[in-house]
């Protein structure tokens, strides 16, 4: 089995989408490709993660760009204090990923 090899630049938004943020991950994905990326990958992907979005906004945002691009909302819900406490820690995160 053949692998894919790429890289994925994302970004997270708190709030809505705004069409700026297009031209931000273009630049992005463009500076990933040039300094980062191996002569054996594919173009890097870019993804915006936002709390929501109007469609027309993120059509009329994407419609010139060439790049593999692409914008999805998410829900967030609040977590519950048991949820919370099967939770890692920051550190207990930070520690496991220096190993």
């Amino acid at each position: 089995m053949d692998t894919i090899k790429q890289n994925i630049q994302s970004s997270q938004k708190a709030g809505g989408f705004k069409p700026e943020y297009i031209g931000k991950l273009n630049f992005y994905l463009s500076a990933v490709d040039d300094q980062l990326r191996a002569a054996d990958h594919q173009p890097t992907i870019g993804l915006i993660l936002c709390k929501d979005k109007d469609k027309l906004d993120v059509k009329y945002a994407l419609r010139d760009i060439h790049k593999s691009m692409g914008v999805s909302s998410f829900i967030t819900k609040d977590i519950s204090l048991a949820g919370q406490s099967q939770l890692p820690t920051v550190e207990e995160i930070e520690s496991e990923l220096a190993q």
